[in-house]
């Protein structure tokens, strides 16, 4: 069984049929999803999705992209929504240099207001990081100095440098269909170098979707070609690749139960 850390089942994309996607990421042998927040004002349908869903999750957060537009989120209001027992992650909250939607000083405070968050309520931050390596490795070491959170480094694209930090810094890194792409040499080295315990897949879906599907709609079930091409650039066999990064999930995101009801 396969996991899908990161999707958006709230997109336009795959919200009108979410039924069909999960049961899709189901027959592919996917036992957990979870959709991910970009913007906390607009949580409803993210969480009414999870709530629908039996193996569906999410996390409640503010994406780089909109941190400007919810200056207001802070770690209180966080933490407060974040009892409720869907919600099993703070994110995803970041820096992104490359588009630059939101003022990099508004990124950067709602990062670190997202980071409180996570220390205060034992919760894997999802970091989304762009572009932004120096600043993201900064950050990171300033605040693992105030105290201890857990987090992955979500569709991880940037340097060796920054993920060897992340993995000092006890941290978790998650991989795209990116990993997939031919063009992707430098991507999979680190894959292949990084500590097994350490390592999670992940879709972004519906964006990102790997060979043999680029170019298309992503969907859970996509995960299964990702955790393949991991397993060939570790030397690993596909069921050792399925086992290690499930349990990296549930050791990270542990918050989801390890069984479940029967699957709505």
């Amino acid at each position: 069984m396969l996991v899908d850390s990161h999707c958006h089942l709230d997109f336009p994309d795959l919200a009108g049929e979410a039924k069909a996607v999960v049961a899709r990421a189901r027959a592919a042998g996917i036992s957990r999803m979870v959709t991910i927040s970009t913007r906390v004002k607009r949580h409803a349908q993210v969480l009414a999705i999870a709530e629908e869903f039996a193996d569906v999750f999410c996390s409640i957060g503010t994406h780089p992209h909109h941190a400007h537009e919810e200056a207001d989120v802070d770690a209180r209001m966080l933490a407060d929504l974040a009892r409720h027992p869907k919600i099993v992650a703070i994110g995803e909250s970041g820096l992104d240099y490359f588009r630059n939607n939101s003022p990099r000083p508004a990124q950067e405070a709602s990062l670190r207001q997202h980071i409180a968050a996570a220390r205060e309520t034992g919760l894997p931050l999802v970091i989304h990081s762009r572009d932004c390596d120096a600043d993201m490795a900064r950050i990171l070491k300033e605040e693992c100095g105030k105290g201890a959170f857990p987090a992955v480094l979500h569709c991880f694209t940037g340097g060796r440098d920054l993920a060897l930090t992340a993995i000092e810094l006890g941290f978790y890194v998650s991989f795209t269909g990116i990993l997939t792409f031919k063009r992707s040499e430098q991507l999979r080295a680190i894959a292949a170098e990084l500590p097994a315990e350490r390592i999670l897949l992940e879709t972004d879906a519906p964006y990102l979707a790997p060979e043999p599907h680029r170019g298309k709609r992503c969907e859970p079930a996509h995960v299964v070609e990702t955790a393949k091409v991991l397993a060939a650039v570790r030397r690993a066999s596909f069921d050792e690749i399925a086992r290690q990064t499930t349990e990296n999930f549930h050791r990270l995101f542990a918050k989801v139960p390890r069984a479940l009801p029967n699957a709505a």
